[in-house]
């Protein structure tokens, strides 16, 4: 009796120790408590709840012809193609979930027979036979094993799904900065075009002065220089805009065609980008949550590995309905079976252990990524924010300068007009207005690029 109990108790406790060291796999992926976040935006990050990211794109690309631009772009092929392979994720996952269910199969079959005598000494009856028969095939598969793949397959249908925002932030984000450019280009060309006007008059005036013997050769052919140097500037500044609207024009699948646009004055910074930054929005950031779900397919995948380590569970079962058992019997009988097959590896052990050791350096791997991709986030999320603040800085000072320059250059028209002083220095008084003016223009786009830079560091906003 005391044998039994011994065999009992040593079966019990290794069925309990199975279960017990299973229990890991039945385990949900839970972010690493180690990501260090603290500090993550140095001076920009706040307790606030709202930010840029909580913004839709439409509230911060304002401008309408912009926006009419966007929603044609994201219906690109890229944006199509993006929701296809989000369909086959979601076909994957119904396959991964489909697992649990038995197979069936059914194949009916039926003969008929009968002997043929050349001598029509006997006629033979004919024999029929028939078989219905239904077969089942369950793999169950290791502990776990089916469980981990459907989890992977939902991490792998929430990776597409991501990709496709990161798609949409990147299709808005080159869309704002090529039609912006596209506005800085046309006040570049039109400060270009009123330099060479100027230039123009000036090389006019040296002409009639060299005519009148009171300049000279050199000095005419040295403004000439410049002038053709402003000309060859429009040239440059055209073929620009040209190559701009060509982009942007494939970017909507279009061939090309004119890009209307507003000036670039027309755009506003949202105030909210003065702020600061909750540290929670790092979650809707693309490579994020790519690096995330990377490291949640790494963990279930070894989940898997493991689940090699216990046996697997296949369940067979046949039935038919038949007349073929034995002699010919008429109406039929049923006939079923059933089989159940454990299989452990025995000599596999090896395979199975290095497999599983990889599993997990794969995922101290995934892990190290997913820390640096945060690290990463957080540092271009800042880098935005001070571009932001020094663009604002520099813009009032660059105004100041250009409101100087303005007064600087009326003074020299008036004295030119009442003393009669070179006209150089008008000239001069002119290229240091446009020269201001044209910084003026680049720190406006600096501004908007850093708001459209800001826009992908936080992850696209919050569509």
């Amino acid at each position: 009796m005391s044998i039994y109990i011994k065999k009992a108790s040593l079966w019990g406790g290794l069925v309990g120790a199975i279960l017990l060291s299973s229990c890991q796999l039945y385990k949900n992926y839970e972010r690493p408590a180690d990501i260090i976040t603290d500090g993550i935006y140095g001076d920009m990050q706040t307790a606030g709840d709202n930010s840029l990211g909580d913004l839709k794109w439409r509230d911060i690309f304002t401008d309408p012809k912009l926006q009419v631009l966007i929603e044609k772009g994201l219906q690109n092929s890229d944006m199509k193609n993006a929701e296809l392979r989000i369909q086959e994720a979601d076909y994957a996952l119904k396959c991964a979930k489909l697992a649990y269910i038995p197979s069936l199969y059914f194949n009916p079959s039926g003969t008929i027979s009968k002997a043929w005598d050349p001598y029509d000494r006997n006629d033979y009856a004919a024999s029929k036979t028939y078989s219905l028969p239904v077969q089942m095939s369950w793999q169950v598969g290791s502990i776990g094993s089916l469980r981990n793949s459907k989890k992977k397959a939902e991490v792998t249908r929430d990776q597409l799904r991501n990709a496709k925002q990161a798609i949409q932030a990147q299709i808005v984000a080159s869309i704002a900065s090529m039609y912006y450019n596209l506005s800085m280009l046309d006040e570049q060309r039109l400060l270009t075009v009123q330099t060479e006007e100027n230039w123009g008059k000036y090389l006019q005036m040296q002409q009639q002065l060299m005519n009148a013997g009171q300049s000279n050769m050199a000095a005419v052919a040295s403004i000439e220089a410049t002038y053709y140097s402003i000309q060859t500037s429009v040239v440059s500044i055209d073929n620009s805009i040209h190559a701009f609207e060509n982009a942007l024009s494939t970017l909507l699948g279009e061939t090309q065609f004119h890009i209307d646009r507003n000036p670039l004055a027309s755009f506003q910074t949202p105030a909210i980008c003065s702020t600061g930054m909750p540290i929670t929005i790092l979650d809707r950031r693309p490579d994020v949550r790519d690096a995330e779900y990377k490291l949640a397919a790494a963990f279930y995948d070894k989940n898997i590995a493991y689940s090699s380590f216990f046996p697997q569970l296949n369940i067979t079962a046949n039935g038919q309905f038949t007349n073929s058992l034995g002699g010919v019997v008429n109406p039929g009988v049923f006939i079923g079976a059933a089989v159940a097959s454990l299989a452990q590896p025995l000599f596999d052990n090896g395979r199975i252990r290095a497999k599983y050791k990889v599993s997990k350096a794969e995922m101290e791997i995934a892990t190290n990524d997913f820390k640096q991709a945060v690290i990463k986030a957080g540092n271009e999320v800042n880098l935005a924010m001070d571009d932001i603040y020094v663009a604002r800085e520099m813009q009032g000072l660059i105004d100041k300068q250009v409101e100087s320059l303005s007064k600087a250059l009326d003074a020299t028209q008036k004295l030119y007009q009442n003393t009669g002083t070179n006209y150089l220095n008008v000239i001069t008084a002119q290229n240091s207005l446009l020269s201001a003016q044209m910084s003026q223009i680049s720190n406006r786009m600096d501004a908007i690029t850093a708001t459209i830079n800001l826009y992908q560091a936080l992850g696209g906003g919050a569509e």
